[in-house]
């Protein structure tokens, strides 16, 4: 079997357990541009065979793993002469940028670590999720990965003993049995704890800083639903989750538009935070996007697909912060960017925006 594309990048190959059987063979034609391969299923370049130039393949020998990440994946194989190649799919030539090799390999080393009692097409309809919580890993280790204060100054100080996951669909909850450093010194016993994993996530506040205004949506929330709030729609900021392959910008930038229907100009970015770090694998980026806000802004907007039923509402700055301080916001990342406007909206005004 050949594996073509990002299945032939060598973090990808080892995150599967293969190594090269041969030199990389050249096939010939182009592979188009498919940014999503090996972060979603079905999202794999396109083989134009007549097109100039080659494509580079890896010769392995096929395996159980590789069987099974190819069915979690969608990949079927395509045949150059009479050997399988895999890699490739029908993802067209609209798509620009690159895959990114890391996430990829990341994304596949996580789904073969799931339990065997998984089946492909549960763990497809998953996929999105793992990989949301995949990126998230990635993201933590570059920006928050050197141990700093507080806590203990050793390197070595947690040790996740078991790791398991009692329920999972489109969020999951997984149960960690831990130890870590004690302050006094020596290590903890066992610690058994459950945590609701997601994703990482992006809110901005849409402002205009010629109308001193702001742009604010609501929307039902099942968290106050279930608690018994009798108030379960919530003043919030724009919000969303941070699709593997995006950043924190390009997210804020898609959600304003989704939710909001509203292009942002210059982003200032917010303290980010997690949320409630003793139950919720979570984190938060913050931003505050300037805008365009005419009287007409506020519509009704959001994704079918996603059950989204979303109204904005334009907002004085000022009263923005009289809702914050009298409690009038119960939204903790909305709380957040208004009080964080309030303190910096003249420092932004006199200053050129970052570009």
């Amino acid at each position: 079997m050949l594996l073509a594309g990002i299945l032939a990048d060598p973090a990808v190959l080892a995150a599967l357990g293969l190594k090269p059987r041969g030199e990389p063979v050249a096939l010939p034609g182009r592979l188009s541009a498919a940014p999503s391969a090996g972060l979603a299923a079905d999202s794999w370049p396109r083989w134009d065979r007549n097109a100039a130039g080659h494509v580079t393949a890896v010769p392995i020998d096929s395996t159980p793993d590789l069987a099974r990440y190819a069915a979690i994946m969608g990949l079927a194989p395509a045949l150059h002469g009479d050997t399988p190649v895999l890699g490739v799919g029908d993802t067209g030539d609209d798509a620009t940028g690159e895959a990114d090799p890391r996430l990829a390999a990341e994304i596949a080393a996580d789904l073969l670590a799931q339990p065997a009692d998984q089946t492909p097409e549960n763990l497809r309809a998953r996929l999105p999720m793992i990989a949301w919580r995949t990126a998230s890993r990635l993201r933590a280790q570059a920006e928050r990965g050197a141990p700093d204060a507080p806590g203990p100054a050793e390197v070595d100080r947690v040790r996740i003993e078991a790791r398991a996951t009692p329920y999972a669909r489109y969020f999951a909850v997984e149960e960690l049995l831990l130890r870590h450093r004690l302050h006094l010194g020596g290590w903890s016993d066992p610690l058994l704890r459950a945590v609701f994993v997601s994703g990482d996530a992006v809110v901005v506040l849409p402002w205009d800083p010629v109308r001193d205004r702001v742009l604010l949506v609501d929307q039902l929330r099942a968290g106050p639903v279930a608690r018994g709030d009798a108030q379960p729609w919530l003043y919030e900021p724009v919000a969303g989750r941070i699709d593997p392959g995006e950043t924190p910008q390009s997210t804020a930038r898609r959600e304003a538009m989704e939710e909001a229907g509203v292009t942002l100009g210059a982003l200032f970015p917010v303290p980010g935070h997690y949320p409630s770090p003793g139950i919720i694998a979570e984190f938060i980026y913050g931003f505050v996007g300037v805008a365009d806000l005419p009287d007409d802004a506020a519509t009704v907007s959001g994704l079918d697909a996603e059950g989204e039923d979303i109204r904005g509402h334009l907002v004085d700055r000022a009263e923005l912060t009289r809702m914050a301080l009298d409690g009038r916001i119960v939204n903790g990342p909305l709380l957040i960017l208004a009080l964080w406007l309030d303190r910096m909206a003249d420092r932004l005004k006199a200053a050129d925006p970052p570009r």
